[in-house]
């Protein structure tokens, strides 16, 4: 019998899609890179997600309206939906090209 991860309900399921959307969009292939160059700049390593909100990357990265704050919208979330939104900004993260992130290698390292 093979591994499987149990699923957790999204309880606050429209802030969570919203916050989802923009880590989408600052992960697309066109865009993966101004993300990452955007955190070199602020000092950000890749994997500190409050590091991440805190210097308002995804706003910036995602292209989003002025009044849309991920920094809000996560502190909104109970933390179980926090939690899963961490996994995901994680798995998106782990998923950025090969040479993108041998280019951004300081900001995968770990300390």
């Amino acid at each position: 019998m093979a591994f499987e991860q149990a699923t957790i309900k999204i309880q606050n399921e429209p802030e969570f899609a919203r916050l989802q959307q923009a880590i989408e969009l600052a992960f697309l292939p066109d865009k993966a890179e101004r993300f990452l160059k955007q955190l070199e700049r602020k000092s950000v390593r890749v994997r500190d997600f409050d590091g991440v909100l805190t210097a308002r990357a995804l706003e910036d990265a995602a292209g989003s309206p002025k009044d849309f704050s991920a920094t809000r919208l996560y502190q909104a979330l109970p933390v179980s939906d926090q939690a899963q939104m961490r996994e995901f900004y994680l798995s998106k993260l782990e998923g950025i090209d090969v040479a993108l992130r041998h280019k951004f290698k300081k900001l995968y390292q770990y300390y």
